[in-house]
């Protein structure tokens, strides 16, 4: 099962690359390589405790590793902070590790929207991104009917 539909991919790029603008355009530090995941951290947490955002990471990064095997050097540790990234950002060339992040990101959202619904993930999304416009809003609704055709592609087995 991957809750990584094409237009959660196409909204985690759109979130990573008005982050980076962003944080180009206030010259403020540069943007860490996971930080549109660090911006979703506190509301998370606060959601779902420590222990299920930690979770619901894991559970991310398990599922990009499929797609991107490099990801496995990667991990959360107990707080809830990552290591390993500055091995990983060194190993990948830019082009792989912008899509590293893309696809654990996208991963993430597919995994919001299977547990907690549309609603709220997209309510979220709009919490921490006030000036996101709808037009980028990921097709939801589509990622709900992935989950339940392979549901029943899992029991079938």
């Amino acid at each position: 099962m991957s809750p990584a539909t094409p237009s959660l991919r196409s909204f985690a790029a759109h979130l990573i690359a008005q982050d980076v603008k962003l944080k180009n355009a206030s010259r403020s530090s540069p943007a860490t390589p996971f930080s549109v995941i660090e911006k979703l951290r506190p509301p998370l947490m606060n959601l779902m405790g420590s222990t299920g955002f930690n979770a619901l990471m894991s559970r991310s990064l398990v599922l990009a590793t499929t797609e991107i095997p490099s990801l496995r050097d990667i991990g959360l540790n107990a707080e809830g902070m990552w290591e390993g990234l500055a091995a990983l950002e060194v190993q990948l060339d830019a082009e792989r590790f912008l899509e590293a992040r893309i696809v654990v990101l996208a991963h993430l959202l597919g995994l919001l929207v299977a547990f907690v619904g549309e609603a709220l993930t997209l309510r979220l999304m709009a919490e921490i991104w006030p000036n996101l416009p709808p037009t980028l809003s990921p097709d939801l609704s589509s990622n709900r009917q992935d989950f339940r055709k392979s549901d029943r592609n899992e029991k079938a087995k």
